[in-house]
């Protein structure tokens, strides 16, 4: 009775896939877009023997609708590398009036550094799990005088991170949301992502729309967002000494920081969601309208 013009598809697995036979039997046009790297999440996991049987299958799926779209470029060239046949790029995008520079204030950076707003602070934002590899920023601390962390975000690995940390000038924030959390990137100073896996890394670019330089592992759509010595550092995963260094590159002349957070700024203003769902409607157009897909 809906009668929609095209069904997409959010990660087709399970439901997803029923629901793609069903609008190719109704000869709806199928868009299926990547969201999650399961195949890399049971490597993570010491689970490799699944990983053909994952891609097998994502890629069957992928190849039954009408067009496929990544979240980034590294991901993009995994698909085809695993053969996905047409997979386009679709960017992810940030609010840049919500996250934004002038969201910071003195009381957030108090409470981020525990009494110390002086210190450098280096944030985290996001869940709290082993895969994002979150004590391995210890070092970090050990290592550059007068930095501090604060990790915002709840998660199964919170306890354990507690016990890592103690001892450390390390502050457990805990979950925010709207104006505390825009407020959160906003009052920092450097955000820190040693993440091992991410499909795309949205904390990434709020953060850099918050006006923050970033040093992060090379996942997701790192290379997309990140230019070494412009807006921030990246790293191989697990690669402590290149977080390291990271860290103080960007504190190594007084003025290098806000000169680095300003080009994260400009960049993040480029990548505003209106823009990004402007492509995404022309994709739907040219699917709807039997045209190969310009993304």
């Amino acid at each position: 009775d809906f009668k929609p013009d095209l069904a997409h598809f959010i990660h087709p697995m399970l439901v997803g896939t029923g629901g793609m036979m069903m609008a190719k039997r109704l000869e709806i046009p199928p868009l299926a877009s990547f969201h999650l790297d399961i195949a890399q999440l049971v490597r993570y996991l010491g689970l490799g023997f699944l990983e053909r049987v994952l891609w097998w299958y994502t890629r069957t799926n992928f190849n039954a609708a009408d067009y496929a779209l990544a979240p980034s470029r590294l991901m993009q060239e995994d698909m085809l590398a695993h053969g996905v046949r047409k997979a386009g790029l679709w960017r992810r995008g940030v609010d840049a009036a919500q996250f934004h520079p002038t969201h910071a204030r003195a009381e957030m950076r108090a409470r981020l550094s525990a009494g110390h707003p002086d210190d450098t602070i280096l944030l985290y934002v996001g869940r709290l799990s082993n895969e994002k590899q979150l004590d391995k920023i210890r070092p970090v601390l050990a290592t550059v005088p007068g930095t501090r962390l604060a990790l915002v975000g709840d998660g199964p690995a919170r306890a354990d991170l507690e016990r890592h940390f103690a001892g450390t000038p390390t502050t457990f924030v805990g979950y925010l949301r709207g104006k505390e959390l825009y407020s959160a990137y906003a009052s920092a100073d450097i955000f820190v992502f040693p993440s091992a896996m991410e499909t795309f890394g949205l904390v990434l670019i709020e953060a850099m729309a918050s006006g923050l330089p970033v040093v992060t592992s090379r996942v997701g759509g790192v290379d997309d967002m990140v230019q070494p010595g412009v807006n921030g550092y990246v790293f191989p995963v697990g690669d402590v000494r290149g977080m390291i260094d990271g860290v103080r590159a960007i504190l190594s002349a007084p003025t290098k920081r806000q000169v680095m957070g300003r080009n994260a700024r400009l960049f993040a203003e480029t990548q505003a969601w209106p823009a990004m769902m402007d492509e995404l409607i022309a994709c739907y157009d040219d699917l709807i309208t039997g045209r190969t897909p310009r993304m």
